[in-house]
């Protein structure tokens, strides 16, 4: 008799889950487990394990989607086993993936939406990444042409997501990067001060990770114009709307951020984020199929004919594209407006609550016209008993993640709490929150801590990353 067959045996289907092997003996942590577990058990066992995990919706640190609708669930089920690398094997989603590119060609405002390059990427990274390669190889070609050397390109930025440091270090383009001025966003003349012709372009992050505001892409642009006419320096834009791409083209729409500044050569777009896809989901998108030069791209069978292919990642499930194409079909230009306005006027009612608790600066209170639907602040001038790592910490115990963190070279010294209100955060959860905010504040105040917790103490969101190998230091 089989231990499956013997009725008195722990793997008989009938023992409860909590007396079976699984759960009576340690799970396996540093070897490959030798035998097989019942489906049922082992399921529990890592189901257990995640309630560790912060609740994804209380986590107010990521600007991705906590939720979504039942039928993106359905349809990333669906598609679980499709690779949108196989363009021949899928293409129908590989179709859907070039529908996806045009509708937001059009959206960023396109000259030539139906015909320009783009496509979808694992996040905004990576297609950061793209972007920034298109820009080198834009401008190797051109220094070729002119017989000039190759050897020294870099790119200008402000402060930016670590994504930006890593295509520096990775791709040996120099990063030089304005440090964090007292307005919290790059301006015009310090992006011009630091371009040369080795520039391949300047990145200009329309909706930043620190605070939520939008650099002036327009204003940037003029200011790269006259430098070209008082120098021929023609240097691009590239623009990092990771954040800001899914919500300026429906709450902001007189603002200047895209391919109507015949500058911005290319955008990329985080559709897991605003886009409110799930996790996994990027866009980059080339203002001109000109603008995306023929070294990076490789062609692969599709229907008989030739697709054009170009990612730094490979196998990838396509559900990501499907379900953005879902929600392009599904919501259009006024779902998306109507979505997005409601996260703006949760985020603003959040700023008027906290600046009503009497003791913070706002830094940005979620204006549509100033940045993404985000809250940042600071506490005021004067002493006080506790620190914004401390209201942290005291807001984790009622399962809220709510980042403190200093911000970057230049403005080190300031410590800010940010609020990213995504879809699925409503005024009522706003309110819990805030209620939460002065509960704390009042405990910590009536039992301040005998020491307030350091940066290094309360560092549980970083936006920054320090490279295991420091970069040697140019001389210019």
């Amino acid at each position: 008799m089989t231990a499956a067959e013997d009725p008195a045996s722990p793997n008989n289907g009938l023992s409860d889950v909590y007396a079976s092997p699984s759960m009576t003996t340690r799970a396996p942590r540093a070897h490959f487990p030798l035998h097989e577990e019942d489906p049922r058990d082992v399921y529990q066992l890592v189901n257990d394990e995640l309630m560790l995990d912060g609740v994804a919706r209380m986590n107010l640190a990521t600007f991705c989607t906590t939720w979504v609708e039942p039928e993106v669930r359905q349809l990333m089920a669906d598609s679980l086993e499709k690779n949108i690398i196989d363009k021949d094997e899928y293409p129908q989603t590989a179709e859907l993936e070039s529908r996806c590119v045009h509708m937001l060609a059009d959206l960023f405002n396109s000259p030539d939406a139906a015909r320009t390059m783009g496509t979808s990427t694992t996040g905004s990274s990576e297609a950061a990444m793209l972007g920034g390669l298109a820009a080198k190889w834009r401008w190797k070609a051109n220094r070729i042409a002119a017989g000039r050397s190759t050897a020294s390109p870099n790119f200008v930025c402000g402060p930016v997501q670590v994504c930006w440091e890593k295509f520096g270090r990775y791709f040996d383009v120099e990063t030089r990067q304005v440090p964090m001025n007292e307005q919290y966003v790059m301006t015009p003349e310090e992006a011009v001060a630091q371009c040369d012709e080795n520039t391949i372009a300047v990145v200009v992050t329309f909706g930043q990770t620190f605070t939520g505001l939008f650099e002036n892409v327009s204003a940037i642009s003029a200011a790269l114009d006259d430098l070209q006419e008082r120098t021929g320096l023609d240097v691009p834009i590239h623009v990092d709307a990771a954040s800001g791409g899914f919500v300026a083209p429906f709450c902001a729409a007189e603002i200047e951020w895209d391919f109507r500044l015949p500058r911005v050569k290319s955008i990329n777009a985080s559709g897991h984020k605003t886009g409110l896809a799930p996790i996994g989901s990027g866009w980059v998108i080339w203002r001109e199929r000109a603008d995306l030069p023929d070294e990076l791209v490789f062609n692969v069978n599709y229907l008989g004919g030739e697709m054009a292919t170009f990612n730094l990642n490979f196998s990838r499930p396509g559900g990501k594209v499907i379900s953005s194409y879902y929600l392009f079909l599904r919501l259009g230009r006024e779902g998306y407006r109507n979505i997005q306005a409601a996260t703006y006027q949760v985020a603003q009612h959040l700023a008027s609550g906290i600046a009503a608790l009497g003791r913070c600066e706002l830094v940005f209170g979620g204006d549509p016209s100033l940045g993404i639907p985000a809250v940042t602040w600071k506490l005021g001038v004067g002493e006080h008993a506790h620190n914004l790592f401390d209201l942290a910490e005291e807001l984790r115990t009622r399962g809220w993640l709510v980042p403190a963190y200093t911000l970057p070279a230049g403005q080190d010294a300031v410590v800010v709490q940010r609020i990213i209100v995504r879809h699925g955060f409503s005024i009522d959860m706003a309110d819990l929150l805030l209620e939460d905010m002065r509960r704390g504040m009042a405990k910590l105040d009536d039992r301040p801590p005998s020491r307030k917790l350091t940066d290094a103490e309360g560092a549980g969101f970083h936006h920054d990353a320090v490279p295991a190998v420091a970069a040697e230091p140019v001389t210019r």
